[in-house]
């Protein structure tokens, strides 16, 4: 991949967007914390999203292949399953890449992607747009960890949540499972979802994945602080943080941290802030799984697995499941 890096303070616009008031109020809570951290989900601007689709391009990325060469196999079984002319609702869906896998088995399908980036979601329906003029596209602006009205009809309609990249990893067991439910809200009570999950492997190979020798994923973290200088009127140095990626064993988590270089003072919102040098702000969780831990994960949230497919070097997992059936258990 060809990928020149800039520094984020290279961003010099001035067409300040509107606050978001979720956005500032989980900066200044997060920043607030004697452990400083903030939710992942604000990594995705514009610059942030297109940040990231470089990241899956990098050699050391091994998940985005090898989900890709699994969807290859396997999207003509799930499209068996599912039905050609399903609908398939995909969270967080960057820029639809996977999903033209997925789509060419099932030529009749609704399209529904739900992202938080409106700019980035118009931006991939256009271009699957071009590439599908029969399907029937329904973007829908949301936040996906809260159930989402669906603009489609769902009655006597096969249903299919898509999911992949192992963003599921991103959260705690506690907030996988309520996103986990909170799917199965939105898609209704006789659903699939087809999930991507990433699985333990050597510390190594994880910690290469997540400061990759480019430094694609440096930029992606460190745009986190652009935009909260941009949108929220900080005065963070940029250049005085680094980007961190590290193995926490306890947790089967890598976890992505923005480390000061020396103490510093700064401003969000109008909220003085103070750091010192080697303290960071916890920005990322990529939690990895067992295939034992996915099974329960899911029976956990309402969800049965129904096929589990993976690699031959066994690095990644591609699972579809079933919305169990709602009754009382002893």
């Amino acid at each position: 991949m060809l990928f020149t890096p800039t520094r984020p303070e290279d961003d010099t616009r001035s067409d300040a967007p509107a606050i978001d008031p979720a956005f500032r109020a989980d900066v200044l809570r997060g920043l607030g914390q004697a452990d400083k951290a903030i939710p992942a989900r604000w990594f995705y601007d514009m610059r942030g999203s297109q940040l990231f689709e470089a990241i899956t391009q990098v050699s050391e990325y091994y998940p985005t292949r090898t989900e890709t060469a699994l969807l290859h196999d396997h999207a003509p079984a799930v499209a068996q399953t599912l039905g050609a002319d399903a609908t398939v609702v995909e969270f967080g869906s960057g820029s639809s890449i996977k999903t033209r896998i997925l789509l060419k088995s099932m030529p009749r399908a609704t399209y529904v992607p739900i992202d938080i980036c409106g700019e980035f979601l118009d931006e991939a329906c256009a271009d699957l747009a071009a590439l599908f003029p029969q399907l029937r596209i329904v973007p829908v602006e949301a936040n996906f960890m809260n159930p989402v009205h669906l603009p489609v009809q769902r009655d006597g309609q096969a249903m299919l949540g898509f999911f992949p990249g192992s963003t599921i990893g991103n959260m705690t067991a506690a907030a996988a499972i309520d996103l986990l439910r909170s799917m199965r809200q939105t898609l209704g009570p006789k659903a699939h979802l087809l999930i991507g999950i990433d699985r333990v492997k050597d510390p190594q190979r994880l910690i290469a994945a997540y400061d990759d020798a480019q430094g694609v994923t440096a930029l992606f973290n460190l745009n986190l602080l652009q935009r909260i200088n941009r949108e929220l009127g900080g005065t963070i140095p940029i250049s005085e943080f680094r980007h961190v990626a590290r193995w926490n064993e306890n947790a089967s988590r890598i976890e992505m941290h923005l480390e000061a270089l020396r103490a510093l003072r700064f401003e969000v919102a109008g909220q003085s802030f103070h750091m010192d040098g080697g303290e960071t702000i916890h920005t990322e969780n990529c939690h990895k799984y067992r295939p034992s831990e996915m099974r329960l994960l899911l029976a956990a949230s309402g969800w049965n697995q129904l096929e589990h497919w993976t690699d031959p070097q066994e690095d990644f997992s591609l699972v579809l499941a079933g919305a169990e059936s709602d009754r009382q258990t002893p």
